[in-house]
């Protein structure tokens, strides 16, 4: 059998950092009138590559089978769109934008970062391959061109003046499979006094914190700033900053320039560098636990939701979220255990959840069902969520999350 090889580096992958079994696409969500026909499952299993220490899985689905027309919209968790305000703020403070800049954000959904830019008046475009999403996008005043970005259409944009001052890619650069394409892409769309940052889920934060359920196969890698600076270096770009960020669960928000931009090197990234080191980031035992401990949370869930529904209590869940759908494949929880999944998108409500099939229904139809226990399956929107559904607290009602321990509250 052919070992599969790194996307970053072309070496042989062999050491495992978690075999989560078989699972459909995370974002796959079923329609209700498909109900009754199958559904494409695919090996979720993510593996270091001991040559560069890249996290990853093997692409079993393109970009295009995945994102042409996408379940996911950012504009509904109004924590997100605070963060989103707040980086337009922190950015236009910190690199003097105004009405002659332009900032293009990569993977920009449904203008949820980029409408702030616009009321600012400084100059933007989105690009989004889902064109269901991008339509959002225009809506809200946010010019979008429906693509894939890489090289080639970097070249393009630059070509029709959209060199960018400022560029943005949110939660993306682990849902690429051609990460140097990618990459090459933002050198050829920066000025050359330009600033471009990555968020990204931070790697140290999901191994150490064990969250294994933001592994799916719309993620191809999972990242670290030691990997990311090499990457970017390969293509004439150098990191000169990095902030670490509580959003999902643990990110980094990488700040890079081209090699011989006069933006100073932070002392932050020699800070955040030597604290993956000593988290073992960059070593073969330093995943060693990580694997055990999965299994351990999975029995844990299990055997509550079990207990649970043989004493008769109702559970429901909340957060029709991609690592959602890995938890629930992973730990073989269905609709016997977890009644329904509510979710403030009306684009998931009505459809079944891939893989586990529970309904997913409006918020209000979960207190309908008056549960006795709601499951946060986005964990790193515990408090919000809890906030927002505290009405269940009126009969008793309960929240639990899984990650990284089974914790009820």
């Amino acid at each position: 059998m052919t070992r599969p090889a790194c996307r970053a580096c072309g070496a042989p992958l062999s050491r495992t950092v978690a075999d989560l079994g078989l699972s459909p696409l995370a974002n796959a969500y079923v329609p209700a009138d498909r109900a009754g026909r199958g559904e494409m499952f695919h090996p979720l299993h993510a593996f270091v590559c001991d040559a560069c220490h890249l996290v990853q899985l093997e692409a079993f689905e393109t970009p295009e089978a995945i994102f042409s027309d996408y379940a996911y919209f950012s504009g509904f968790s109004a924590g997100w769109l605070a963060h989103a305000e707040a980086y337009v703020a922190a950015m236009q403070a910190r690199f003097g934008l105004g009405p002659a800049s332009k900032v293009v954000e990569v993977a920009s959904n449904d203008g949820y970062l980029l409408q702030y830019a616009v009321a600012r008046g400084i100059p933007a475009l989105g690009v989004e391959p889902a064109a269901n999403v991008a339509k959002v996008a225009v809506s809200r005043g946010v010019p979008t061109e429906v693509a894939f970005f890489g090289a080639e259409t970097a070249r393009r944009l630059v070509a029709e003046g959209h060199a960018a001052d400022l560029t943005a890619a949110n939660n993306v650069l682990a849902h690429v499979p051609d990460i140097h394409d990618f990459v090459e892409g933002f050198r050829i769309l920066l000025k050359p006094e330009g600033a471009g940052t990555f968020e990204f889920p931070h790697l140290l934060r999901m191994i150490e914190e064990r969250q294994f359920d933001t592994i799916y196969h719309e993620h191809f890698s999972y990242l670290s700033l030691g990997v990311v600076s090499g990457i970017l270096e390969q293509h004439g770009l150098r990191v000169f900053d990095v902030e670490e960020l509580p959003t999902h669960g643990g990110s980094l928000r990488v700040f890079f320039c081209h090699a011989g931009a006069a933006h100073p090197t932070g002392s932050a990234v020699d800070r955040v560098r030597e604290a993956e080191r000593a988290g073992g980031l960059f070593e073969a035992d330093g995943y060693a636990a990580f694997a055990e401990d999965v299994v351990a949370i999975k029995c844990a869930a299990l055997t509550f939701l079990a207990e649970l529904r043989l004493k008769g209590a109702r559970v429901c869940a909340y957060g029709a979220a991609a690592k959602g759908n890995t938890f629930l494949n992973y730990c073989g929880i269905g609709p016997e255990l977890v009644a329904a999944v509510a979710d403030r998108s009306p684009h998931k409500q009505g459809t079944l959840l891939p893989g586990s099939r529970i309904p997913v229904v409006s918020p209000q139809a979960l207190l309908d069902l008056r549960p006795d226990y709601v499951l946060i399956l986005p964990w790193n929107l515990k408090n919000e969520i809890a906030g927002e559904m505290a009405a269940i607290r009126a009969w008793g009602g309960r929240f639990v999350t899984a990650i990284p321990r089974l914790t009820v509250f």
